[in-house]
């Protein structure tokens, strides 16, 4: 089957665009005219294995709610006993992400010729991440493809959910932040030195904080390109260390003592580390394999140092949980957790119960700073704006005062 792009209208007269998978485009054709679009145009569109220069066999972006819509879609398919070909193929139909409806297009031909969807995946390791393909390697292995691909959808899910609690957290202070920055240069640029001349005129005797605020003002005016340039190197320079192995394992160590936020960074690694291996050992994938891709989703090197060294005590026959108490980065609560898990063979049960409590928790704690940084940030821009409107005000007053 093949790709088809096209350009028409619809019964009603609106135009309508796309793309519609067929065996040939006389089918394409066929198909679209039974659905009443009338055709002004239809090509064939490459799959990404024959756009080699476009780079999309190795990357691509799909969304979080495209990608688990999509393993739903496959896992009731599979679940209702449809051949996989044909679930890959309605699927595919199904899918609007022009991206990922290619690459299902791609993948479902790969495995009407006799490769495992796993493999068929793995030509696209940017847009299907380790977890994925690996779960889905292992629910073949053990035919238990549908349900698998049901707690995909899930995870991903939980994980986007989490995600966008914490972007919502962050965007509030940014934007007042933003705000702030863009007022104070505003009116250290453009107001303050329309009034400085005013003072310079009357040649009044200024108090000691208006002349500092003049002074600042001043400064910024001559300099602001130098500020400007300062900033982008000190921001340049900050990500280069950071990007290096030293220096992302010294900012992760650091993220992590700080207050409020160095406790909430590792509540959102816990809560990524359990629902990850949870998942992964849900679909069957061998506990050494799980903590080796669990480590790269923590989101923090000095987490994933720890699990790393853990993976490598287990591979020797210690329990999961003696390695991670050991290393004194996990809360006892999880280790705690784990052990029962262990003993009583459902981990992946308590794994799931401990990241849903540490997701209520993260949720709680970004509600109770977002309710305490809103005001704060309103009181302290206040603050500075007040400081320097009292510092321009008082001898505009004096001035006033003089010229009567």
């Amino acid at each position: 089957m093949a790709l088809f792009e096209y350009r028409g209208l619809k019964r009603d007269g609106k135009p309508v665009r796309g793309a519609i998978d067929a065996d040939n485009q006389r089918t394409a054709r066929a198909r679209l005219k039974k659905e009443g679009v009338f055709l002004q145009e239809i090509k064939a569109k490459k799959t990404h294995s024959q756009k080699k220069s476009s780079g999309f066999a190795h990357g691509g972006k799909v969304g979080v709610k495209d990608m688990s819509m999509m393993f739903r879609q496959l896992a009731t398919l599979v679940k209702a006993e449809v051949p996989l070909v044909e679930s890959l193929s309605a699927v595919a139909e199904q899918v609007e992400h022009p991206l990922l409806k290619a690459c299902l297009t791609d993948i479902r031909d790969m495995v009407n010729e006799g490769n495992p969807l796993y493999k068929a995946m793995q030509k696209y390791n940017k847009i299907f991440n380790r977890i994925q393909i690996s779960m889905v390697e292992a629910a073949e292995a053990t035919g238990a493809l549908g349900v698998i691909l049901i707690r995909l959808a899930e995870f991903l899910e939980a994980q986007n959910e989490l995600n966008s609690k914490v972007a919502s957290a962050m965007f509030y202070p940014i934007i007042m932040l933003i705000m702030t920055v863009g007022m104070l240069f505003g009116l250290f640029i453009y107001v303050i030195p329309k009034i400085t001349e005013i003072f310079e005129q009357s040649e009044l005797t200024l108090p000691w904080y208006s002349q500092l605020v003049i002074d600042m003002s001043g400064f910024m005016v001559e300099y602001w390109h130098v500020l400007g340039v300062s900033g982008l190197a000190l921001a340049f320079l900050f990500r280069n260390w950071k990007n290096t192995p030293k220096g992302s394992d010294q900012w992760d160590a650091i993220l992590l003592k700080l207050p409020v936020v160095g406790k909430l960074t590792r509540m959102i690694a816990v809560s990524r580390f359990t629902r990850t291996l949870s998942t992964l050992l849900a679909g069957s994938v061998p506990i050494v394999a799980a903590l080796d891709i669990v480590k790269n989703v923590v989101g923090n090197s000095v987490l994933a140092k720890a699990i790393s060294e853990a993976r490598d005590n287990i591979s020797e026959g210690e329990s999961v949980a003696v390695p991670l108490r050991k290393s004194g980065e996990f809360p006892p609560i999880v280790t705690h957790m784990i052990t029962i898990g262990e003993k009583t063979g459902e981990i992946e049960s308590m794994l799931t119960q401990v990241s849903d409590s540490y997701d209520f928790q993260v949720k709680n704690s970004i509600q109770a700073l977002t309710s305490v940084l809103e005001p704060i940030m309103i009181v302290i821009m206040g603050g500075i704006i007040g400081v320097i409107v009292f510092a321009v005000v008082v001898p505009m007053m004096e001035l006033s005062n003089i010229a009567r």
